[in-house]
């Protein structure tokens, strides 16, 4: 069992920055492939950016590539999740999420445990 607690959402301006955290709780936090998704309002719950287990390889979608870099701690169950460049259309509850999925995957199925989600809200 993984338990996932985000923090660091909150309000910012367009153009501004915020950085993600996730807290895993449990032994095996190295062993997950560790994502994020987001859910803005009225929209389907999208895949943002995801890290492999071992923290070698990093994905992000199109949308966000070259704005947002996900990284890991594993020493420190955490994963992390930058966020520059902000715009409103970046508005979304973040979700970070945990699988044991051998290969990325951007569905959300392939997740099996999931934090509470942080929001993020950015002015204009």
């Amino acid at each position: 069992q993984v338990q996932l607690v985000e923090s660091g959402g909150g309000l910012v301006q367009a153009g501004g920055s915020l950085r993600l955290s996730c807290a895993a709780s449990g032994r095996t936090f190295s062993t997950y492939t560790m994502a994020w998704f987001r859910q803005g309002p009225g929209k389907e719950r999208e895949f943002v950016a995801g890290i492999m287990s071992n923290g070698g390889r990093a994905y992000s979608t199109n949308s966000v590539k070259g704005q947002f870099t996900i990284s890991r701690d594993n020493a420190k169950n955490t994963v992390y999740l930058q966020m520059s460049s902000l715009s409103p259309e970046d508005t979304a509850v973040y979700y970070c999420a945990g699988g044991l999925t051998r290969v990325m995957n951007t569905n959300i199925r392939a997740y099996d445990y999931w934090g509470q989600g942080t929001q993020v809200t950015v002015s204009s």
